[in-house]
């Protein structure tokens, strides 16, 4: 007679269910720590191109109110100028003043600087809007690194699958922060 083999569903004893535990969750963990570090280095990106706009523009700014100031002196001497009979001296200064207002060969002309200004506090914002989401995202990323060593700790699949989940969340909050898709 030809014996029949029975398999028995019999529950895994704990060491069994930690040892897939720890094998599904370590392999997670890894794949989570990775994100973790792309994700910074992207944040890290973002906000020092950020840093990077804004003293750009604080520095253009400074110029073009050299600029500016440097222009109110010369609309003074131009004033003066002009109670007496020097033409020369005055054309002079008027092609200093209009030079000051506008000076598109070199680019340092205020409207030149103030445009130049305006576009790198544009550039900044953009660079800043990348930011909460990349944070949050990381928090996430340390949250499901976390929920994974402790279901390993506790041998528990549902802070496993957890785990996972809150990874999904931190993997799509990474995406919208590089691409901002909303």
């Amino acid at each position: 007679m030809a014996e029949e083999i029975v398999l028995e569903n019999k529950p895994l004893s704990r060491s069994e269910r930690e040892a897939q535990i720890k094998d599904k969750a370590g392999l997670v963990i890894v794949f989570m720590a990775l994100f973790l570090a792309a994700n910074t280095y992207l944040a890290n990106g973002f906000s020092s191109t950020a840093q990077t706009n804004l003293l750009q523009a604080s520095n253009t700014y400074g110029f073009y109110q050299s600029k500016s100031i440097k222009q109110t002196l010369a609309e003074g001497q131009l004033e003066e100028a002009k109670k007496g009979t020097d033409r020369e001296r005055i054309a002079k200064l008027e092609a200093k003043i209009a030079r000051y207002e506008s000076e598109p060969a070199t680019g340092e002309g205020k409207r030149e600087l103030l445009a130049k200004a305006q576009a790198q506090e544009v550039a900044r914002e953009a660079a800043r809007a990348h930011g909460p989401w990349l944070t949050f995202s990381g928090m996430l990323f340390q949250l499901a690194i976390v929920l994974l060593s402790a279901s390993i700790l506790a041998v528990n699949t549902k802070m496993y699958k957890a785990s996972l989940g809150v990874g999904a969340v931190g993997l799509a909050l990474m995406a919208q922060g590089y691409w901002l898709w909303f």
